[in-house]
Order: C-alpha cells, then structure tokens, then sequence
C-alpha cells in the first residue's frame, strides 16, 4: 500500500471514529503482539512452534490436558502464557485515550493479557478470560497474578489445598456466559464495529459478530478476513502504526 492510499485510509478511518456514536473494538492476539506477545496462528505464532513438552502447545491449552497433566500444564502456561513485562502498544493506549475522553467504546477481547485495562480502558469484555484471575478450584478462593506465581512451582490453595485454575478459557470449556451477552448487547448497540489482529478462527467468539447490525465494518488485519458481510474499509497494516496516526 503506497503512503497516499494508506494516507486515505487513515483520514477515513479518523472520520468513522469521529462520527459513531458507540464504537465495538473486537480484538484478538495480533492486538498485543506489537507489545511482544507472540499470536497463535500465524507462521511465527505458539501454535506453529515446536513443542518442549509432551503434547503441541494447542492441545497443552485443553481442559483434559489441564486435568491429566497438571504440573506440565502450569510449566508451559507460566512460560508462554504470562507475560509480566509486556506493555500496552498504540493500539492499546488510543482505545484507552478515546473511552476517557467520553467515546462510547466498549471492548471485545479474545485476549487473556489485561493490556486493555493497564492502558486504562474500562469497559472491557474478555471473553477468554485473564491471567490475573486465578481461583482454587476446591475453595473458590480467588487469587490476583502476583499471589498465583508466589505457589509456583505447585499451584495448590494455600487456605485448603486444592488446585488452582488460571480463570482463562481452556479448549472445552464453554465461554462465560454473561460476557458472551454483555458483548451481544454491545454489538447491537454499536454503530461502527472494528476488528482487529483476529483470524476469527476460534468458535464461539467468532459467531459473535453477527450481532453488529449497522453498516459500518473496519477490519484492520495483516491476513486477510471472511466476514460475510459488506466491509467499509480495510487495512492491512501493523495495528498499533494504524493507531499511532489517529487522533
């Protein structure tokens, strides 16, 4: 894409943003990989690495691997899915700036890494949970990030013994059920979708779309999305460039 058309794109994009009235964000792992976080999908994501363990990191991210294998699963988990020293990119910190300042925008995250939220966004829907929640799956007694990796390497309650479990989703476990209806609700609300660093690959969250009703679609994605749908604009470009030229 030559600096003109990109140039374009931009400004229509700014106009999109300037005029809704209630903007949805559906975001999915390539909105954090400019903060160092690797995807999963892509040629040079998790999924397509060589795995240290027993089993591929895809099938590592199973409740029944979960359940059979707990201690690997809490070894491969603490390296390649906590991410303690990445920071929120551009993307992260405009979505941030534009809630503060009074843009109706509401959140709709695949990602487990809470950057939205250390930007300083509020309303943020994840809909595959969070690293930082962790609870005993014995007591129910809830444990932030900080307090979970202090019980490494065994991951077991310290008021009564019992396993903890990160509060992600895992492959077989359904989504929440409640953020599953706050996104719906949100979509129908909105008047500009964007998605964005998604393959729209991952069942259920990828049927939530169909939910956005208006005529306004932007897809910012280096590959290339199916949406069934009319698509306003479309970038194919690094998200957090596309951001860092936005007002």
């Amino acid at each position: 894409m030559d600096d003109i058309e990109s140039l374009n794109k931009i400004n229509q994009l700014q106009k999109l943003i300037d005029e809704a009235h209630d903007i949805a964000f559906f975001g999915g792992a390539g909105v954090s990989t400019e903060s160092g976080i690797p995807d999963f999908r892509s040629e040079t994501g998790l999924y397509k690495l060589k795995s240290k363990y027993d089993k591929p990191y895809e099938e590592m991210l199973s409740l029944t691997y979960f359940t059979l294998h707990t201690k690997t699963f809490f070894e491969f988990y603490r390296e390649f899915m906590i991410n303690q020293n990445a920071l929120p990119n551009e993307a992260h910190k405009y979505l941030a700036r534009k809630e503060k300042s009074g843009k109706n925008i509401t959140i709709i995250t695949q990602n487990i890494d809470g950057l939205h939220q250390k930007a300083g966004s509020k309303n943020v829907i994840e809909l595959h949970g969070s690293i930082h929640r962790n609870y005993c799956s014995k007591c129910g007694r809830l444990y932030d990030l900080n307090s979970f990796l202090e019980l490494a390497p065994d991951e077991i309650c310290s008021k009564c013994g019992g396993i903890l479990k990160p509060d992600v989703v895992l492959y077989e476990e359904p989504l929440n059920e409640m953020s599953i209806i706050k996104a719906i609700i949100a979509l129908q609300k909105a008047d500009l979708l964007i998605i964005a660093g998604t393959s729209l690959n991952v069942y259920p969250a990828n049927t939530l779309i169909q939910y956005f009703f208006g005529d306004n679609i932007v897809i910012i994605n280096k590959s290339k999305l199916n949406v069934n749908r009319k698509v306003k604009l479309i970038l194919n470009e690094n998200i957090g460039e596309v951001f860092s030229k936005l007002k």
